[in-house]
C-alpha cells in the first residue's frame, strides 16, 4: 500500500511537473493595474519602442522592458529568464546553460510619475545577456513567488550562421491577387553545416509582430546541394499572408487639445477622459495610403518633455459602427494584446447604435484595427478588407536542432520591410 502511495504522488508531481515544462509562453499581462508593457532594444530612440524584441547574440545592444504600475508606492518586483523552443514551450536547457547569472533579477530601476491624475510608478530593466541564441521569455513576478508572474513577454536572439534573402511577391494564387502578399525566402547554408536540414530546419514567418497567424514552413520546394541552397517559392498558399488594410489610430498626444481622429477630450480633476470618432467599416473601399506603426503604439507627449513621467494616462473609448457587424467585433492590435485583453471585446451601445470598448492608454499614438473571433484565429478581412498595396512588416526567422541537440537554434534573422512609412 506504501509503494502504491509513492508510485501515485510520484506519477502526479511527474504529470505536473511534465505539464508545467510543456505550456507555451505567451505575451501577457495578468494584472489590470500593470499597463504599457513594452520589451525593445535599447537604442535611445523614439521609434526603438515600436521596433520587434530581436537582438543578436554577443551584440551590444540590449532589451530594455518598460511597464507601469498604477499605484502610490513601488513594490519588489523579480524577473526570471526562460529559454524556449521554437514552439515557445520552455526547452530542456538548464539555467546555467544559457545564462552567467543566478536566474531571479530585482527590478530596482523606477520613478514616480510627476503630476498626473492617475498616479503611476514606471519601472525599468535591462534583460541581461545570454548564452545561446533562440526563443527566450522574461516572466515578472511579484516579491519572489514565480507562480504567480504579472508579466510574460517573449524576445528572440539569433546569431547569423546562414545567409538569409526573402522578398515580397505577388501570389502564386492568381484568384487572390490583389488580396495577398507572398513571401518567398532562400536559405544560403554555406557558414554552417547543417545535418538534414530538409526535416531539421525550419522557417518561420510573421507579420506586424504578431504570433497569432504566423507561417512555420517546413519543407523547400527546392535544394541545392551544389550551392548550399534551400529555396522556399511555395504554390500552395502556406507562405501567403492577407495582406489586409493599413491600421486606423488615433492620437493621443494632446490633453488639452483634439488629437487626429479624436472627437472629445473632457479633462477632469482626477482623470482624463477620451472619445474616438465613429469608425465604419472599409472592406470594400478603395486603397487609401497612409503612414501606421504596423499596428503598434509608441508613448508620446507633445505637450510635456518627459514621456514616460509626465504623460496621463487617459480613459479611451473607440466605437464601431453597427451598420453590417454580424458577429461581436474585437479590437486588435499592440494595444489590446492583440485581442487577448479583456477590454478588446466590443458591446453594442442600442442608443448610438455601435459596437464600443474603453481602454486605459498612456498618452501617445495608438495603431488599431477591428476583427472577428473565428476558428482559426482573427478575421479582419470582412470590417478591414484586404489589398495588396498594403505596407506590411514580415520578419523571417531559421530554426536548427542539430543532431543531438536539446534545443532550437535561431541561426538567422531577416527584417522585411520593403516601404517602410513611419511617423
Amino acid at each position: 500500500m506504501r509503494r502504491i502511495l509513492i508510485l501515485f504522488i510520484f506519477f502526479l508531481w511527474y504529470g505536473f511537473t511534465f505539464g508545467q515544462a510543456n505550456k507555451i509562453i505567451y505575451d501577457r499581462i495578468f494584472e489590470e493595474n500593470i499597463q504599457s508593457v513594452r520589451l525593445f532594444p535599447m537604442r535611445g530612440d523614439l521609434e526603438a519602442q515600436m521596433n520587434s524584441p530581436v537582438i543578436q547574440l554577443g551584440g551590444n545592444i540590449p532589451l530594455v522592458l518598460y511597464f507601469d504600475d498604477l499605484a502610490y508606492d513601488p513594490d519588489m518586483y523579480s524577473v526570471k529568464i526562460i529559454h524556449c523552443n521554437m514552439d515557445w514551450t520552455p526547452s530542456d536547457l538548464k539555467e546555467p546553460e544559457y545564462l552567467d547569472a543566478y536566474n531571479e533579477f530585482n527590478v530596482t530601476s523606477y520613478d514616480y510619475s510627476i503630476d498626473t491624475r492617475i498616479p503611476y510608478i514606471h519601472y525599468r530593466f535591462t534583460i541581461p545577456q545570454v548564452k545561446k541564441s533562440g526563443n527566450y521569455a522574461v516572466m515578472v513576478y511579484r516579491g519572489r513567488d514565480q507562480n504567480q508572474p504579472i508579466i510574460t513577454r517573449r524576445f528572440m536572439v539569433f546569431q547569423n550562421m546562414v545567409n538569409l534573402a526573402a522578398r515580397v511577391v505577388p501570389p502564386s494564387q492568381t484568384e487572390m491577387r490583389r488580396q495577398v502578399q507572398q513571401i518567398n525566402v532562400n536559405v544560403n547554408y554555406k557558414g554552417r553545416e547543417l545535418f538534414d536540414p530538409i526535416n531539421n530546419l525550419r522557417v518561420v514567418i510573421r507579420q506586424n509582430q504578431r504570433w497569432d497567424n504566423i507561417k512555420v514552413l517546413k519543407k523547400p520546394t527546392m535544394l541545392r546541394e551544389d550551392t548550399k541552397m534551400l529555396e522556399y517559392n511555395l504554390f500552395d498558399g502556406r507562405n501567403a499572408f492577407f495582406a489586409g488594410n493599413e491600421f486606423r489610430f488615433v492620437d493621443l498626444r494632446f490633453m488639452r487639445a483634439r488629437g487626429v481622429n479624436i472627437r472629445n477630450v473632457r479633462v477632469e480633476e482626477d482623470a482624463v477622459f477620451a472619445e474616438g470618432l465613429l469608425d465604419k467599416l472599409r472592406p470594400a473601399g478603395v486603397y487609401s495610403q497612409y503612414l501606421d506603426l504596423n499596428g503598434q503604439y509608441a508613448i508620446m507627449n507633445m505637450e510635456r518633455q518627459n514621456y514616460e513621467l509626465e504623460s496621463e494616462y487617459m480613459i479611451m473609448t473607440f466605437s464601431l459602427d453597427a451598420d453590417g457587424i454580424n458577429d461581436t467585433p474585437y479590437l486588435v492590435g499592440a494595444l489590446s494584446e492583440w485581442g487577448f485583453s479583456p477590454d478588446a471585446k466590443m458591446t453594442l451601445n442600442k442608443k448610438r447604435n455601435a459596437y464600443e470598448t474603453t481602454l486605459l492608454l498612456k498618452q501617445g499614438w495608438y495603431d488599431y484595427q477591428f476583427a472577428y473571433k473565428g476558428q482559426e484565429g482573427w478575421d479582419m478581412l470582412p470590417i478591414e478588407g484586404s489589398y495588396f498595396e498594403t505596407e506590411n512588416e514580415y520578419e523571417v526567422l531559421v530554426y536548427y536542432r542539430d543532431m543531438g541537440s536539446r534545443y532550437d537554434e535561431l541561426i538567422s534573422y531577416f527584417n522585411l520591410n520593403p516601404n517602410k512609412r513611419r511617423l
